[in-house]
């Protein structure tokens, strides 16, 4: 565990809470998660806490398209840096697939590896992952609590139309 700051933060779906070292944001927990870390990691709030917290409420309001916060995601491999980094810049709203992802960080037919680098994702919604759909346009893959559910519904939050998603 990375902890050093955390603030949790309340949305509609409920409670979630946010974790920082020096260098970031380095784990989000999202409504609907088991706290029970948060609850033993013994770490004060820091004002990037605060802020994160703020934000994500202001994300799950329907507020708040970008997020302003720097991540640490130090622990994980080059590769899975990389995918995340080109993750963070799919825009509010939009879709890339698991293969674009792929070829834009250097390895076409990849894809399966992106889809292992945005499972060990640390940060989910300040990371995106939940824009990365299947090359079909399936709703595929999503490691947060609730899965597929979660995913939609952070889709369906920022305006995606699923009329045109395929179900596989």
């Amino acid at each position: 565990m990375c902890a050093s700051y955390v603030s949790r933060y309340i949305t509609g779906q409920g409670v979630g809470a946010v974790l920082a070292t020096d260098l970031g944001i380095c784990r989000v927990w999202l409504p609907g998660d088991d706290l029970s870390d948060v609850d033993r990691i013994a770490a004060s709030e820091s004002e990037l806490t605060r802020k994160a917290a703020q934000q994500l409420e202001q994300y799950f309001q329907g507020c708040l398209q970008q997020f302003d916060l720097p991540v640490d995601i130090s622990s994980l491999t080059l590769f899975q840096q990389r995918v995340l980094q080109l993750t963070m810049q799919i825009p509010y709203g939009n879709s890339r697939t698991y293969g674009d992802l792929a070829a834009e960080a250097g390895s076409p037919g990849a894809a399966r590896a992106v889809g292992g680098a945005l499972g060990a994702n640390p940060v989910p919604v300040i990371i995106p992952c939940h824009r990365v759909v299947a090359s079909n346009g399936a709703l595929t893959g999503y490691s947060a609590t609730g899965g597929i559910m979660m995913k939609k519904f952070l889709l369906s939050l920022e305006g995606v139309d699923f009329r045109a998603i395929k179900k596989i």
